[in-house]
């Protein structure tokens, strides 16, 4: 099991790899002048020179593409004691920075924190952005996911159980409806329903985040009833995929000779079902589940619009909105990143679930 685990972190890093090769090749070519964008158009010459020297900008393509990679990589080499050298450890860029090894007198292994550089319009660095939005929506993601898991997982059993009755009747055309439904009306139709019509009666709001601002200017409290509706928003299409996977997947299992066979047994339904067809039914739903939540943390850019719910999505459209490459460098990078991971997690999950997929 161990050697299945170290592959499948070596694909990963392989793939990671050419993640960021591809990332930083597509945005070198865009159009636009990152020193124009900081400092606007009217700026003097000198100052474009000095800020394209402080980017990088006036070294080759690919000097540039090997300092971004020593950049990325916790563990880099870097120049300690020339200011002006294109490698100088700057703490105002690697501020958690730790020097493992002294190579001569000039150099040093350094062991960091991945720096994502700065963005052109704020000036903040690129990682402090991400990380204040990114546990919006991993808590939003999680959440919809969760809500579909628990509930798709259960109407497709029964489904399954009762097959071509009322109950599985309905809950098909659930699933097609679920499926079909446009992300940005759904989210547009729960706001006006649960919020607006109704909002007397629920209490929720058709706007907020996880943290709402004191009117009184006490500082800011956790809200978390603002999460229950785009949460159950986001969370209607993988619901609607886990329904009828779980559902299918179940039926098929169920058809199996050796599920005839504990039922030859003598065993209670209940039992044939949880502990002998059901598990081997999840593989479907695991796949599903995994693509859908790689999906959702890249960034429910509708939902987060139009419950105002301050996630990564919302940064990637403004900083596509500004041309602010960095930011959405950074966040291309570690939405891919969480995918390459999420992937590896499915990977061994299998391994555990079907063991002929570990011997393999």
């Amino acid at each position: 099991m161990l050697n299945f685990i170290v592959k499948r972190l070596f694909y990963g890093l392989l793939v990671t790899f050419g993640v960021v090769t591809v990332i930083f090749l597509l945005f070198n070519v865009l159009p636009g002048d990152p020193a124009r964008m900081m400092l606007g158009q009217r700026a003097d010459i000198s100052s474009v020179e000095a800020i394209k020297k402080d980017l990088g900008q006036d070294k080759p393509l690919f000097t540039q593409y090997l300092n971004y990679l020593n950049d990325l990589s916790p563990l880099s080499l870097h120049n300690i004691c020339n200011m002006e050298s294109y490698w100088y450890l700057d703490k105002s860029k690697y501020n958690k920075s730790v020097i493992l090894l002294k190579l001569g007198k000039t150099k040093a292994m350094v062991l960091k924190f991945p720096y994502m550089r700065r963005s052109y319009q704020s000036k903040r660095n690129v990682s402090d952005i991400i990380a204040e939005a990114l546990p919006n929506t991993f808590l939003l993601a999680t959440s919809a996911i969760a809500i579909a898991l628990f509930f798709g997982i259960i109407i497709g059993v029964f489904s399954a159980v009762y097959k071509n009755r009322l109950f599985d009747k309905f809950s098909l055309v659930f699933s097609v409806f679920g499926m079909s439904l446009p992300s940005f009306f759904a989210a547009i139709l729960v706001a006006w329903l649960f919020a607006f019509l109704l909002g007397k009666y629920t209490g929720l709001n058709m706007a907020g985040s996880l943290y709402t601002i004191d009117d009184f200017g006490n500082g800011e409290y956790l809200t978390l009833k603002n999460l229950i509706l785009p949460a159950i928003t986001l969370g209607i299409r993988p619901l609607a995929i886990v329904v009828e996977l779980t559902r299918s997947s179940l039926l098929d299992v169920l058809s199996q000779d050796y599920i005839r066979t504990a039922r030859a047994k003598g065993l209670p339904e209940y039992k044939v079902i949880t502990r002998h067809a059901l598990k081997n039914s999840l593989n479907p739903v695991i796949t599903a589940i995994s693509g859908w939540f790689a999906s959702l943390m890249a960034g429910a850019v509708f939902i987060e619009y139009v419950f105002d719910w301050k996630g990564i999505g919302i940064v990637i459209v403004e900083s596509l909105e500004k041309y602010d490459f960095p930011v959405i460098m950074g966040c291309v990078l570690v939405i891919s990143v969480m995918l390459i991971f999420i992937n590896i997690i499915v990977d061994i999950l299998y391994g555990f679930l079907d063991p002929r997929i570990r011997f393999s």
